[in-house]
C-alpha cells in the first residue's frame, strides 16, 4: 500500500491503526481508494481531483490511498471505513467484491464505486456512478472511419472483458456507421498489469500499424503512451480516452474521449450528503459524463492540439452525431447490455 505523499495520512501507511490516525477522523474524512498506483494513469488521477474537489467543497479531509495488489484494495478500503471515513470512494470493477465483504461491516460509512456497478444484493450503503462509454466510443469510431485511407481501422484496449467491448464494438459501430466499407480490429494488452503496460501496448499497436490500420483507438489506461510511440514511429493516428492526450504526441493524435470522473464523483457526493442512499448514477452524452475533444467549444478545441480541430468536416459529422445520439434518434448498441 502506498499512500500519495501530498496528504497527511502517514499513520496509516505506516499501520499506526485507529490510535495513530485519530486525528484525521475529527472532521469529516473523504477516502479515495485506486485500484492501482496513480503515477500518470490520466483515469485514476481524475478520481484523486474529484475527492480532493468534494472535500474542499464541505470543509474535509481528503486522504488518497494507492493499491497495488488485490490484497491491498480489500485491505486499503477495510482501514479506511475503520478510521473512520464518512465517505470511502473506490474506482474501478475491482472492487465489486471488495465492498461485498466491507460495507456491511461498516454501516455508518457512505460507499462509492464509480465506473462499475454491484447490480445483485447492493449494501444500502453502497451506491454507484457508472457511464455510457459506448457513446463516446462510437464518435471516435466515426472520426476513424471517415480519415482512414486504408479502410482499416483498429483499437488496443487492455483486457477483453465485456466493459472493455463498450470501447472496442462501439469504435467498430462508429466507423462502419459512417463508411460500410472499413475493416476493423482489436488487440487485447493482457499480461499481468494490462492497465498500466505501454510495452505491451505499443506491441500491439505495432501489430495492427502491420497488418494495415492507419487510425487507431487506444483504451488501455496507463498503456497508452506506448500506443502514442507507435504512432510517432510509423506514422498513423490515434483516437484516446479519458482525457486529452494530444499534445502527448503532437500531430498524431485526432480526437479523444472525455470522461468527467472528477465531476461525476463530486455530483455523487453531494447526493449522498443529501441523504440519497445506494443509488446509482448513469452518465452519458446528455448528462456531460462523456463527451469529446470535437465537441469542446471553440476556444478549448483550438487549445487542444487535437488534429480534428482543424477538421471543420469532421467536426460537423461528429458533432451531428452527438447531438442524434442525446435525443434518442441514434441508439448506439450497448456491448454490456447483453451480460
Amino acid at each position: 500500500m502506498t499512500i500519495t505523499k501530498r496528504i497527511a495520512a502517514g499513520a496509516l501507511a505506516l499501520g499506526l491503526g485507529a490510535a495513530g490516525t485519530a486525528a484525521l477522523a475529527q472532521d469529516s474524512t473523504y477516502y479515495y481508494v485506486s485500484p492501482d498506483p496513480i503515477g500518470l494513469n490520466p483515469f485514476l488521477q481524475m478520481g484523486e481531483a474529484g475527492i480532493r474537489d468534494a472535500a474542499a467543497a464541505h470543509d474535509a479531509k481528503a486522504v488518497v490511498i494507492e493499491s497495488d495488489t488485490p490484497q491491498s484494495r480489500l485491505e486499503n478500503v477495510s482501514a479506511a471505513a475503520n478510521d473512520g471515513a464518512e465517505i470511502v470512494v473506490v474506482l474501478g470493477f475491482e472492487f465489486s467484491d471488495v465492498l461485498l465483504d466491507i460495507a456491511p461491516i461498516y454501516p455508518d460509512t457512505q460507499f462509492l464505486i464509480v465506473d462499475q456497478c454491484i447490480w445483485e444484493d447492493r449494501p444500502r450503503n453502497v451506491s454507484c456512478a457508472v457511464f455510457r462509454e459506448h457513446e463516446s466510443s462510437f464518435l471516435m469510431g466515426a472520426v476513424a472511419g471517415m480519415l482512414t485511407e486504408t479502410d482499416k481501422v483498429a483499437a488496443v484496449s487492455a483486457i477483453d472483458i465485456p466493459f472493455l467491448h463498450r470501447y472496442t464494438d462501439a469504435f467498430a459501430a462508429g466507423a462502419k456507421h459512417v463508411n460500410p466499407d472499413v475493416e476493423s480490429d482489436v488487440r487485447w494488452v493482457g499480461g499481468q498489469n494490462p492497465f498500466a503496460d505501454p510495452v505491451r501496448a505499443k506491441e500491439q499497436a505495432l501489430a495492427l500499424a502491420a497488418g494495415g490500420a492507419d487510425v487507431i483507438f487506444s483504451a488501455t489506461s496507463g498503456g497508452d503512451f506506448g500506443v502514442f510511440e507507435a504512432a510517432q514511429e510509423q506514422g498513423f493516428k490515434v483516437t484516446t480516452v479519458d482525457v486529452n492526450h494530444c499534445p502527448t504526441a503532437p500531430g498524431h493524435i485526432l480526437d479523444g474521449t472525455l470522461k468527467r470522473v472528477d465531476e461525476v464523483i463530486q455530483i455523487s457526493v453531494e447526493r449522498i450528503l443529501d441523504g440519497e442512499e445506494s443509488f446509482v448514477g448513469v452518465y452519458g452524452l446528455e448528462e456531460g459524463g462523456m463527451s469529446a475533444i470535437s465537441l469542446l467549444d471553440d476556444d478549448q478545441l483550438a487549445a487542444s492540439e487535437c488534429l480534428v480541430a482543424d477538421m471543420p468536416e469532421v467536426l460537423a459529422k461528429v458533432r451531428e452525431l452527438a447531438a442524434q445520439i442525446r435525443d434518442g434518434s441514434l441508439i448506439v448498441a450497448d456491448p454490456m447490455a447483453a451480460n
